[in-house]
């Protein structure tokens, strides 16, 4: 089960709500939800069930696709109620599909972790699965190797049973200060809390029935009550928000007398902040992690990111900094939670940059904004070979399409057409529209919008394919696509 509902906003300005970290390379080639899906293929694994926020539904299915993976099932979350809940669902949906006695096992796991040895992680998950199966709660304790204040601790007692390499779990402790931390670290027998847990999907449900019986009653109604969309399951939305938020730790593993931890040296992370990014990247002599087209001169211990242009840093130490397209962060590195302070005040401003980059993606390929003005704006459309934007009209804008490369399938009004590269149309105000990729190559289109009124409210969808409703105003004032305001 990978849980992928989070926003990742401490590693703004390249994780926004719209396309968080766990969708970003931010530790190799791969995405961190790619590389959680990698971590458990093969032998001993099922296909993951995967749930994830509504929004972000077309970008799972598509980084599926790309790393060639394929998913038991892909619950969307109407509205966000934190781990317990989402767990709950997973193991509902589980034991629907068993036959009545079999108690599958979940393998609950974030979608934007780091884990830098992956075969250490199987293999502490080969520790946990006997106990798991005979009825343990086991959560995987990261082995600490500084005293760090920013993770929660596991303290160890002695062992679970007949079962090697677990322990039971004598308590639970919140974030300690840095003295508590390093005192930790002295005694040893304390672990971070990783947030990966290994449970029998039965054992899971009566655990939280008998503290939580309100969150179990809602998460059945919402199961029950959901429906089939593409190849999505959407989850009933007012069964669902009926239930209470809570994590699994506090919901269930702070209460149960079934918890156990496997303490396992991985190369983990949650890489939560910049700071982490840092932490976990490959650095010179002079102690810098660097990525894209970066100079520096007389600095120290930087993390320095250029997603777009020539970023320059000279005599500065431990800082962070971060250039998209639209936005560029600098902060001072040992600070780098205060990002969290930054994305709040863009929120509370009405910030566009909190929420979506330039380049957004779609269902059909993706778009980046190049420019805006009073009366116009200028978009490049990516359209994947085969899709096709819904057919639709505006009432205050007109649109002009030129082809860049690839082939153009264009249907205006009552007629339909195809445009190669070097080849335009224009779209008149009012008239219904649709734009196709009949390729088996990208399409890559730049579009002008003129009118008195530019902002994604002003659709009219009148078929879609994506199972997107007629309207476009889902997407922030001036953020959607071309007519596909819709997520």
């Amino acid at each position: 089960m990978i849980l992928s509902g989070g926003t990742g906003s401490r590693l703004w300005p390249l994780s926004r709500a719209g396309y968080p970290k766990q969708f970003l390379p931010l530790a190799g080639d791969r995405t961190l939800f790619q590389d959680t899906v990698a971590r458990v293929a093969g032998p001993g694994f099922a296909a993951p069930l995967v749930i994830c926020n509504d929004d972000h539904r077309f970008i799972v299915a598509e980084q599926l696709r790309s790393a060639g993976a394929e998913a038991r099932a892909i619950v969307l979350e109407p509205v966000g109620r934190n781990t317990a809940p989402a767990a709950a669902i997973a193991a509902l949906h589980l034991v629907g599909e068993t036959e009545d006695g079999d108690d599958p096992v979940m393998l609950i796991m974030p979608s934007d972790h780091r884990i830098a040895e992956p075969d250490a992680f199987r293999a502490a998950v080969d520790r946990a699965a006997p106990a798991a199966a005979a009825g343990a709660l086991v959560t995987f304790g990261i082995t600490p190797d500084r005293p760090e204040t920013g993770y929660g601790y596991i303290k160890a007692a002695g062992p679970f049973g007949a079962h090697d390499g677990v322990s039971a779990v004598e308590r639970f402790v919140e974030k300690p200060d840095a003295e508590i931390a390093a005192g930790y670290l002295a005694a040893g027998g304390y672990h971070w809390n990783s947030g990966i847990f290994l449970v029998s999907a039965r054992r899971y449900l009566d655990e939280l029935t008998a503290w939580c019986p309100d969150m179990v009653a809602a998460c059945r109604a919402a199961l029950d009550g959901a429906a089939a969309d593409l190849t999505f399951c959407r989850l009933d939305a007012e069964a669902f928000a009926r239930s209470p938020a809570d994590s699994i730790d506090y919901a269930v593993m702070e209460r149960t007398a079934h918890a156990a931890v496997v303490p396992v040296a991985m190369g983990w992370s949650d890489l939560g902040a910049w700071s982490a990014v840092w932490d976990a990247g490959a650095k010179d002599a002079a102690g810098n992690a660097t990525r894209g087209d970066v100079i520096l001169h007389d600095t120290r211990n930087a993390y320095v990111r250029a997603e777009h242009g020539l970023v320059a840093v000279a005599g500065l130490d431990d800082v962070v900094v971060v250039a998209t397209d639209d936005a560029v962060l600098v902060a001072d590195r040992r600070r780098a939670q205060d990002v969290k302070a930054l994305v709040e005040r863009l929120k509370a401003d009405g910030r566009s940059e909190q929420d979506l980059h330039t380049t957004v993606h779609r269902p059909w390929g993706s778009y980046r904004g190049v420019d805006r003005g009073e009366r116009f704006q200028v978009k490049r459309l990516t359209v994947a070979p085969g899709e096709r934007l819904s057919l639709q009209m505006h009432h205050h804008r007109a649109e002009h399409w030129v082809v860049v490369s690839g082939t153009a399938r264009v249907t205006r009004g009552s007629e339909t057409f195809l445009l190669g590269e070097n080849q335009s149309t224009y779209i008149p105000m009012g008239e219904v529209h649709r734009l196709e990729n009949p390729g088996k190559l990208p399409l890559h289109l730049i579009e002008v919008q003129s009118g008195s009124y530019l902002e994604e409210d002003d659709i009219v969808r009148f078929e879609d394919g994506y199972g997107r409703h007629p309207g476009g105003a889902e997407s922030p004032a001036g953020q959607g696509g071309p007519g596909e305001g819709a997520a």
